[in-house]
């Protein structure tokens, strides 16, 4: 068996056997396939695609190219996972209202590229935080408060770090059979016994259109079903950024106005949905009951006190969130309602004023980062502020068109387009 017989067998539009993709896995993790190779069968199936088998067997390769988290001690544990979009935070509200409620959440979470935020990012500009906990830390937070929230460990799901990290570069971050494996091994690794999945389509997101969304998320569900872990998909809309604020200080700020009833927004809604169906499959209670309950916790501040037990358990100081202090309004030139905010570049924008990352290695501002004034169908005049950015960049040269502005209103949009389960 040789990787130059398998890359023209996919490129041929055949499918891979079981061994084959084994060996593909397990030979680039050892070395013996190099990233050039690896990158032109990659290549091949975002071209060519994988049928569910091969998908299935791509995702138990990766899941068993490291170690997996045990937490079956823990009873019923929850996980919840998004897809990426800009000033997607759920996580940050959705975890401690899950957790108020009386079900185990244990969430690994991972780091922001291009202008998709990460929650750990977000998490870090509270100062002193711990997010590297050990597996015995994770483990008896979880037991302990009911949730906990760490960084990705390196000696899970190896190969698709590896395999993440050659996408991210070659033009092969776009395809389902890719994109499925890579979201499955890392959550079946994670040790949950029901999981959530937040699927994001529109401008925004990785997922474009509709049909790729409810294939992708028809594929993640058969994917737990074969591991034995209950999950159910929401797929939602990213053609509008999700909340007010975007950037990773703010939308800590903007999570503690949610869960001190602050603020009711698109991002409320979409919050109070994902928590619900972690209750519902947590207590093994109706969608109803669950919703009940939910709602119920938000409005005694049983959810906000379980985050503020969470910042404390993990070291973090609330108090002292780093706040910004060179901000420039944008405001509008021309009357009329607003009717596109274009998610994409919304997010570009908070990458390039500093609250996100183009590489890896680049280091984020943790004070940057923007605030709507307006959303979808708010009426503006002339000189009214369509939002505030807070940046130590200079912004002579950045473009702030990213608002259409028509005289009449668009049909409001939808937030939750399928639940799939």
């Amino acid at each position: 068996m040789n990787i130059i017989d398998i890359i023209t067998k996919k490129k041929n539009k055949e499918a891979l056997s079981k061994e084959e993709i084994e060996f593909v896995v397990n030979s680039y993790v050892d070395g013996n396939i190099k990233d050039y190779q690896m990158s032109s069968l990659l290549m091949a199936i975002t071209i060519n695609d994988m049928n569910d088998d091969e998908i299935h067997y791509l995702t138990n390769a990766m899941l068993n190219s490291g170690k997996k988290l045990e937490l079956s001690s823990l009873g019923i544990v929850v996980d919840k996972h998004s897809t990426g979009g800009v000033g997607d935070k759920t996580t940050l509200m959705v975890a401690p209202i899950v957790a108020s409620c009386g079900v185990k959440v244990a969430k690994m979470s991972g780091r922001g590229l291009g202008h998709t935020g990460g929650t750990i990012d977000k998490l870090e500009s509270i100062p002193n935080i711990k997010l590297n906990l050990t597996e015995e830390e994770f483990i008896n937070e979880v037991k302990n408060i009911n949730m906990a929230i760490t960084c990705q460990t390196d000696n899970m799901v190896i190969a698709d770090k590896k395999i993440y990290a050659l996408r991210d570069v070659t033009g092969t971050v776009e395809s389902i059979p890719l994109i499925a494996s890579s979201i499955m091994s890392k959550k079946i690794a994670s040790g949950a016994s029901k999981l959530v999945l937040d699927v994001k389509v529109g401008s925004g997101a990785l997922i474009k259109n509709i049909e790729d969304a409810r294939r992708l998320s028809n594929i993640m569900v058969n994917l737990g079903k074969q591991n034995n872990i209950e999950t159910v998909c929401l797929i939602t809309n990213m053609d509008i950024p999700l909340g007010n604020n975007i950037g990773n200080s703010l939308e800590i700020e903007e999570a503690i106005d949610i869960l001190t009833n602050k603020k009711d927004n698109e991002l409320k809604s979409l919050v109070i949905e994902l928590s619900s169906y972690m209750v519902s499959l947590g207590l093994n209670i109706s969608i109803e009951e669950a919703r009940n309950m939910v709602i119920s916790k938000l409005n005694d501040l049983s959810a906000y006190n379980k985050f503020l037990e969470f910042i404390k358990y993990q070291n973090g100081n609330i108090e002292a969130l780093p706040k910004g202090t060179k901000a420039y309004n944008i405001k509008s030139n021309m009357e009329g309602y607003i009717t596109k905010i274009d998610a994409y570049k919304l997010g570009r924008l908070s990458m390039l004023i500093g609250a996100g990352r183009e590489n890896k290695e680049d280091i984020i501002d943790y004070t940057a980062g923007i605030i709507l004034n307006k959303k979808i169908n708010d009426y503006v005049g002339i000189g009214d502020i369509l939002f505030t950015v807070y940046t130590n960049k200079d912004i002579s040269n950045i473009d702030f068109n990213i608002i259409d502005i028509t005289n009449n209103k668009i049909e409001d949009p939808k937030l939750i387009y399928e639940v799939i389960k």
